[in-house]
């Protein structure tokens, strides 16, 4: 039977074979150290929770919420852009809340998508990017993603060579999954060009408080008038340990606020209200729940870039999220991303998620993610420095293929 149209325009998701091995691994009993997906481990904080709790209990909280979200976490989410980034924005029409960042980003490219659009996208990235415009009838040109100067000499290419004009621009720093951070004055660059060229800027902010150097990541918005151009998304998946929660926000051009929240009020009713209440306690908070997280993330960094380095992976230790981005070791370069990953699985009882998965351009990686605590980090590294120990110089990767491929 005939895929359908949308079906047909996405590509094999890679992630689930690797998902497979797992599950069938598990099966046969092994110890699976899963590092593949990025879905924290860490428990919500407790006044979070009791807060949830509490407003549960009120049975007027089990009707239908809104899908923009309540007023008092509007408001909330303001707040918070005032306090981190000086950025004052408008609670009744310059914020909407949203099922996670993911959710966001897909009814942001059904609000503004015409079939054939171009949307300029880094690669590789975090596949809702792309696929959300893909699913809309656009069409997707890659962009590098590193934030220097070769980021602008794919931007200008691009431009010369799209037809028609690209609609949007997609940035996502600190980057899932390179880790990547940019800095204010890339920003202003980018917001230049964007104006000059009339480019709507979709930023993905999801990683905004998990960063390991002294200076926090900035927000686009935090150039002068980008918010006549830009929309930014964030999540509270990562910065309050709440990935189950379903809970982001879009904020930003009211215009783009505007075609959002239109389309949202077609597809849902927000998330429940004693959700919307615990989160905006959360936001009000004092910050010292996101510091905790910050600082177990640090910590598991870096016994993962020093138990690799010396089990002979050396993975460069990344400045900011929750994800290191590892190049493939040498002898198994040639293999590729998935085939390394399902090999890890099979002969080190490790997953990883394989950099294919974000792009044709981040085959030669994987990404790793700090979601087990520092000793499985460690046990992990030891299984590691077996399975290389096995492997000669000059060829051992295909050994241990051709093995594999036998059992």
């Amino acid at each position: 039977m005939e895929e359908f149209h949308k079906v047909r325009r996405l590509p094999p998701y890679v992630f689930e074979q690797v998902n497979r091995l797992k599950a069938s691994a598990r099966a046969g009993g092994a110890d699976i150290i899963d590092l593949g997906m990025g879905n924290p481990d860490l428990p919500t904080p407790q006044a979070i929770v009791d807060k949830l709790c509490e407003a549960v209990r009120d049975p007027r909280t089990h009707r239908y919420s809104t899908s923009r979200g309540i007023p008092g976490l509007r408001r909330a989410q303001a707040g918070y852009y005032q306090r981190r980034f000086d950025v004052k924005l408008n609670p009744e029409t310059q914020i909407v809340a949203t099922l996670g960042s993911k959710e966001g980003f897909a009814n942001m490219a059904q609000a503004i998508t015409a079939p054939g659009d171009v949307i300029l996208c880094p690669n590789p990235t975090y596949p809702i990017h792309a696929f959300g415009f893909i699913m809309s009838g656009g069409v997707i040109r890659s962009l590098d993603v590193v934030p220097d100067d070769s980021f602008f000499l794919a931007l200008e290419r691009s431009m010369r060579h799209s037809i028609p004009k690209p609609l949007a621009l997609i940035l996502n720093y600190p980057s899932n999954p390179t880790s990547y951070v940019a800095t204010l004055d890339f920003y202003k660059e980018v917001v230049a060009f964007a104006r000059k060229h009339d480019i709507i800027i979709l930023s993905d902010l999801a990683y905004a408080e998990i960063y390991f150097d002294d200076t926090p990541p900035p927000s686009v918005l935090q150039v002068p008038g980008a918010i006549d151009i830009c929309v930014e998304f964030t999540s509270m998946s990562k910065t309050f340990s709440m990935p189950g929660w379903r809970m982001g926000f879009a904020v930003g051009n009211e215009r783009l606020i505007s075609a959002l929240t239109r389309v949202k009020s077609y597809l849902d009713y927000g998330a429940f209200t004693p959700i919307q209440v615990a989160a905006t306690a959360a936001l009000n908070g004092d910050g010292s729940d996101i510091a905790e997280v910050r600082s177990i993330y640090k910590r598991r960094r870096d016994v993962l870039v020093d138990s690799f380095g010396k089990a002979g992976w050396n993975v460069p230790p990344p400045p900011a999220t929750m994800f290191a981005w590892a190049p493939i070791p040498e002898p198994f370069k040639h293999l590729g991303s998935l085939e390394f990953s399902k090999l890890l699985v099979e002969k080190a009882d490790v997953a990883v998620a394989p950099g294919i998965g974000f792009g044709e351009h981040g085959d030669e990686h994987v990404r790793i993610a700090l979601v087990e605590n520092e000793h499985r980090i460690r046990q992990a590294a030891r299984n590691i420095k077996r399975f290389l120990s096995t492997v000669k110089d000059g060829g051992g990767g295909d050994n241990v293929v051709s093995l594999s491929a036998r059992r």
